[in-house]
C-alpha cells in the first residue's frame, strides 16, 4: 500500500541521506517529511493551540492553573489529539494494507509498506516531542514519562530499517488507552474527582488499558519473539525484492513478490537486544501503571469521604505515570 501523503521533498532527502545511511535506516529519507511535520504539528499544539484554546473553553480555569499543572495539561492536550489521530491512521492501514496481510515471518521482520512506513512517520514525531518535552520538563512530567519516552522512539526509529515494522503498527495500538487517560485527568483539573462520569470514564480506561496494552502489548511482543527466533536460527535468507522495493520506489513491500535478490539479511544481536528490550521495558511499565490505576480509582470511588479527601490529588499524581 503506497504512502498516502506526500512525497519527500528531495531537499529533505538529501540533507538525511549521510545520517540514515550511517546509521542503517534505509527507509528514513522516504518519510523524514512525516517525521518533521508530526513534530511540528505537536511542538505548536503544546505551545499555542492549547494554551489559545484551553484559555477560550475554559476561561476560569485554565489560565488559574499553577505553572506545573499548566505545563501537564498542554501535554495531556497534545497526547489526546494525537492518539485519536494515530490510532485512526494506523487501523486504516492495517484493514486496507493487503500487502501487509501477506506477510510471512520474514515480511512481518523486514517488510515495508509505504502507508505503514507513514505512520511509522508521524509516530517518530510525536516521540521526539515527546522525548524533548520530557527532558525539558524532567521535575514535572518524571522519570516514569522520560522512560517511555525514549523507549518508544528506540522501537519506532529501529522500524526505518526497515525493521519490525508489522509489529510497529500493531504496538501503536497501545495508544487506544490514552484519550481515556487524559480525559480522566482533565476531569480532576475541572473538578469533577469522583463524579459519576469520572467513574465510567475510568472504568473504559481500565478496559482498554488492560486489554490494548497489557494483554494485546504482551500477545504481540510473544509473536515478535517468536519471529525472532525464527530469524536467529535462519542462518542465510535472501529476499527476493521486485522492482518497486523499499530501496527502489516508494510504497513498496520489501521480503514479497517475486524479481532479483537483495541479499542475504541477517539478524544483528544488539538490534535484537535493542528492540526486544525496549519492547519489554514498555510492556513492564503498562503493567505497572495499570496496576496504579487500579489503586488510584479503587481509592477515589470507594467511599465519598476517600473522594471527598482526594479532591485536590491529580490522578497522575496518584498513578505516577504521563503517557
Amino acid at each position: 500500500m503506497l504512502d498516502p501523503f506526500f512525497s519527500s521533498p528531495p531537499i529533505l532527502v538529501s540533507a538525511i541521506q549521510p545520517t540514515a545511511d550511517y546509521l542503517g535506516l534505509s527507509t528514513l529519507p522516504l518519510h523524514i517529511h512525516e517525521v518533521i511535520l508530526g513534530w511540528t504539528c505537536y511542538h505548536l499544539i503544546d505551545t499555542i493551540v492549547s494554551p489559545a484554546v484551553s484559555t477560550w473553553i475554559f476561561p476560569s480555569v485554565y489560565p488559574r492553573l499553577p505553572a506545573r499543572t499548566m505545563i501537564s495539561w498542554n501535554t495531556h492536550v497534545t497526547s489526546f489529539i494525537q492518539s485519536c489521530f494515530i490510532t485512526a491512521f494506523a487501523l486504516f492501514v492495517i484493514w486496507k494494507d493487503e500487502e501487509r496481510k501477506e506477510m510471512d515471518w520474514a515480511g512481518r521482520i523486514w517488510g515495508y509498506t509505504g502507508a505503514g512506513g507513514a505512520v511509522q512517520g508521524f509516530a517518530a514525531g510525536y516521540f521526539l516531542w515527546d522525548l524533548i518535552a520530557s527532558i525539558i520538563h524532567l521535575n514535572v512530567l518524571g522519570w516514569g514519562s522520560l522512560a517511555h519516552a525514549v523507549s518508544a522512539l528506540l522501537v519506532t526509529s529501529l522500524g526505518f530499517r526497515p525493521f519490525a515494522n508489522y509489529y510497529g503498527l500493531n504496538f501503536i495500538l497501545y495508544e487506544l488507552s490514552t484519550p481515556f487517560l487524559n480525559i480522566h485527568w482533565f476531569f480532576d483539573k475541572l473538578n469533577m474527582t469522583g463524579s459519576r462520569v469520572q467513574l465510567y470514564n475510568g472504568i473504559v480506561l481500565l478496559a482498554t488499558f488492560l486489554s490494548c496494552r497489557v494483554l494485546w502489548g504482551n500477545y504481540q511482543s510473544i509473536k515478535i519473539y517468536s519471529d525472532v527466533w525464527t530469524a536467529l536460527h535462519t542462518q542465510t535468507l535472501d529476499l527476493p525484492v521486485s522492482g518497486n522495493s523499499a530501496f527502489a520506489q516508494r510504497g513498496s513491500t520489501l521480503g514479497l513478490g517475486t524479481g532479483e535478490n537483495f541479499g542475504t539479511m541477517s539478524l544483528p544481536t544488539w538490534l535484537v537486544i535493542a528492540y526486544l528490550g525496549s519492547n519489554t521495558v514498555l510492556n513492564f511499565l503498562n503493567v505497572y501503571w495499570f496496576a496504579k490505576m487500579i489503586q488510584a480509582l479503587m481509592k477515589r470511588f470507594r467511599s465519598p469521604n476517600l473522594t471527598s479527601k482526594m479532591g485536590k490529588r491529580s490522578f497522575e499524581t496518584d498513578v505516577g505515570c504521563h503517557i
